[in-house]
């Protein structure tokens, strides 16, 4: 971290670019229309009091930044918002520009800027009501400057829905055409200029485009789709793009999880062509509606978006170019050791000594696997705003911090803010959320013991039979070849999931009729198509599809009630029947109702929001021999509309004490 009251080495590692502290002076220059500081390091310019980042000039490239697009250029911060009452995740798009420039901070070794934005009714049509603070941190001599910011909704504001925030950089497009968003995910990428029409052809959805003569031939016949190059929010702490002429890195690196909304699986976009670098702080993909941020009128709201770093970095010669990543990830790596950070001025934001620990042990009490409790090994356990068991998948407004536990169950949860909270929990191999059912009051500073937190899972009975494995992704069924006609190279021997148009493939692999489970003899990882999908009949018309599990009775008890467990790894307005032996029985055994708006299966991942169904089956039903149970997907508007299983049980009755 970099703190005005000591000085930060930046010695010279491999063949990275770092500047040794210097006799350079940290400048800023402030005019009328824009204010620019020089660290020795970067230049930066903002436009005054826009706060817009026009330039970025650094290891002899004039401007990092593109400023020749049509629409976005340079770098800003901007949201989505809707008027109270929209369930569209889409609404008016606002660059945010400042009105007022202050200097918070200004000293030989750093520069905080405050760019500020005030509402007033005069602009309810116009402006998103909220009062915003964006701050800048840049220190002498560090290649890269902080960002965060303070929203705040106050009593005299209006509702309204936030429906995104972030920050975006627009990149040079002559300079940066590398991606890198992980190890294994990163290539050359094609142009903004493959995606305009001649060039490519849009496919079911404008983000996704076919490239059929894109300037460098090498990329002809491939996908685009920003949603191809999602992550999980627990992944998603550094990506970014490298130029080779010269060889500069551009990264945006994210140190905590604690701002963003939606937990640790929740995914969302990163890099993507243009070339765009993006620091996503509150967004409704891979979720839907309930990811929307909505302000009632006088609700009083305030919170801390940030800081993120954005950092740059160069090698020596162009042959070790591609190794900027890894020294990104080391870069990333320290800005996650110094968090929380010491720096930032705001009030808002709690610094080390405020913070609090939260420390305890996962076990697992499931009577029908084990006599004594489990532990909860590498389970995730977190804490988050009150709410119901699996609340924090859905929670927007408050502040979340997670971590695993270790081989024995026990964990701890560090850097907390002071406030009222639930512990959360899942355990990987066991269905449902866990629920610590007493609201957890953290003070400044404290360390909390809970001890040993039991979770039950739920279950009636002993496992008859299973389907799949419980870990809230569809990752384990069967994932087809994409269509030789929309691939992305990329993902030809990783993620096939991420590949564009699968949900066609199920058509193709049963063209006549539904997918058909025989336990015991099927193999979910080869029988079990990945997503449970409407089929094309013509054009923009679908029709619902049944997908049937076969098993034998002949063992089982004819006393008592059978348990059907169905959880759901994603749900995009679906509506879910469960039937047994019936596939015209009404009402079915469970109907869902319309549920989801995750839309994975056209975002090309793996899963989005967790669902967890139960299903009581009477004995009775039940039929000697073979029964059948028909699960049938009902809603018919789209080929989108759709759900992912993430694991089926049968439970037999419960034994007369639920004990081995």
């Amino acid at each position: 971290m970099y703190v005005s009251s000591s000085l930060h080495k930046w010695g010279h590692r491999h063949c990275y670019f770092r500047e040794t502290m210097s006799s350079r002076r940290l400048q800023l220059n402030a005019q009328n229309d824009y204010v620019v500081i020089n660290n020795g390091v970067v230049e930066i310019t903002w436009t005054n009091p826009g706060g817009i980042i026009r330039g970025i000039k650094f290891k002899g490239i004039d401007n990092l930044l593109e400023l020749n697009n049509k629409d976005l250029n340079g770098g800003f911060w901007d949201l989505n918002w809707s008027k109270a009452g929209s369930e569209k995740t889409r609404g008016k798009f606002d660059t945010i520009q400042g009105t007022d420039l202050q200097v918070i901070v200004e000293n030989e070794e750093q520069i905080e800027l405050s760019f500020t934005r005030m509402w007033n009714p005069a602009v309810q049509d116009e402006q998103a009501p909220l009062y915003i603070d964006r701050r800048f941190v840049v220190f002498r001599d560090v290649p890269g400057f902080y960002s965060y910011a303070i929203f705040e909704h106050t009593k005299d504001m209006p509702a309204f829905n936030l429906n995104t925030t972030r920050i975006a950089f627009m990149l040079n497009k002559e300079k940066f055409h590398y991606m890198v968003i992980t190890d294994g995910r990163q290539r050359f990428m094609p142009s903004a200029e493959d995606r305009l029409p001649g060039r490519g052809e849009p496919l079911a959805y404008p983000e996704a485009v076919l490239l059929v003569d894109p300037v460098e031939p090498e990329f002809k016949g491939e996908v685009d789709d920003k949603y191809q190059y999602s992550l999980e929010n627990k992944d998603n702490q550094v990506h970014g793009w490298i130029c080779f002429d010269p060889p500069v890195g551009f990264w945006q690196i994210t140190p905590s999880n604690e701002f963003r909304t939606g937990g640790p699986f929740k995914q969302d976009l990163t890099s993507h062509v243009n070339p765009t670098t993006l620091a996503i702080f509150l967004t409704s993909h891979y979720a839907g509606t309930d990811l929307l941020v909505k302000f009632e009128p006088r609700e009083e709201w305030k919170k801390v978006l940030g800081p993120v770093f954005t950092y740059f970095n160069s090698a020596s010669d162009k042959e070790m170019a591609l190794s900027l990543w890894d020294d990104a990830k080391r870069q990333m790596n320290e800005e996650v050791q110094s968090w929380p950070y010491s720096f930032p001025t705001s009030k808002e934001f709690p610094n080390c000594g405020q913070r609090c620990v939260v420390r305890g042990r996962m076990l697992v009490q499931d009577r029908y696997l084990s006599k004594e409790n489990l532990p909860g090994k590498d389970a995730y356990v977190g804490l988050a705003a009150p709410g119901d068991a699996g609340s924090w998948q859905r929670e927007n407004k408050g502040y979340q911090f997670w971590t695993t536990t270790d081989e024995d169950g026990y964990f701890v949860i560090t850097n907390v803010r002071a406030g009222s909270y639930n512990l959360y929990g899942l355990v990987h191999g066991f269905i449902g959320d866990y629920k610590y059912e007493v609201v957890i009051t953290i003070t400044e500073g404290s360390d909390i013991e809970l001890g040993e937190v039991v979770y039950e899972p739920p279950r009636d009975g002993p496992t008859l039979w299973e389907i799949g494995i419980p870990d809230r992704s569809a990752a384990e069924f069967y994932i087809p070849d994409p269509n030789p006609k929309y691939v992305n190279k990329l993902y030809i021997n990783q993620d096939k999931f991420r590949q564009y148009g699968l949900w066609e493939r199920y058509a193709d692999l049963y063209p006549d009729n539904d997918l058909v489970y025989t336990v015991g003899v099927s193999d979910f990882q080869k029988d079990w198509f990945f997503a449970q999908v409407n089929r094309k009949i013509g054009d923009n018309a679908y029709q619902s599809t049944t997908w049937q599990i076969k098993f034998n009775s002949d063992n089982m008890d004819q006393v008592g009630a059978y348990t059907l467990r169905v959880a759901l790894a994603a749900a995009n307005h679906a509506e879910l029947q469960v039937r047994i032996n019936d596939p015209t029985a009404d009402p079915p055994l469970l109907s869902s109702g319309e549920i989801g708006g995750d839309n994975a299966i056209a975002r090309h991942a793996i899963h989005g929001i967790y669902w967890l169904f139960t299903v009581t089956i009477p004995s009775s039903l039940l039929l000697g021999g073979e029964n059948t149970i028909f699960l049938t997907q009902a809603k018919t508007a789209n080929a989108f509309q759709g759900i992912m299983y993430d694991y089926i049980r049968l439970e037999g009755p419960s034994f007369q004490n639920g004990n081995l």
